[in-house]
């Protein structure tokens, strides 16, 4: 089921997002995430977020920036499962374009972003990470 996020499981989202960024994201240092954290669970507690869940566990999320994605997470356990691209179509249904950036090496995810029909428009430079990142687009 698909939901608004709940202000006070803010830290089962936050472990989702760390977890899965280190996991994922190898090429970056574990530091860069630790040192991040913080601020980013100021940037998800103004942003729109939806979760993911089955009974009462979170199993994903996602979240938005008006138009513009600004993650999707998945645990490890429950991804290529459908959450992910549940999560896509929820806020397809709520937008007719939507945006996003996804690391070059990040190969997984720029699959299955194409697979939700999203175009690579752009290649761009991260200067935090000092990593390539594409820019997609998906419109109606």
């Amino acid at each position: 089921m698909i939901e608004e996020l709940n202000k006070k499981d803010i830290h089962q989202i936050m472990d989702i997002w760390l977890k899965e960024n280190k996991r994922t994201h190898t090429y970056i240092p574990e530091e860069y995430w630790d040192n991040h954290l913080e601020d980013v669970k100021k940037e998800i507690l103004n942003a729109e977020i939806y979760v993911y869940k089955e009974k009462e566990e979170i199993c994903g999320f996602i979240g938005l920036s008006s138009t513009y994605i600004a993650g999707i997470f998945v645990k490890k356990e429950k991804q290529s499962m459908g959450i992910g691209k549940k999560l896509i179509q929820y806020c397809k249904s709520k937008y007719p374009e939507l945006m996003l950036r996804v690391y070059v090496k990040n190969e997984r995810a720029i699959a299955f972003y194409k697979r939700e029909e999203f175009k690579v428009v752009k290649e761009e430079l991260d200067k935090t990470t000092n990593e390539k990142e594409y820019v997609m687009v998906w419109k109606k």
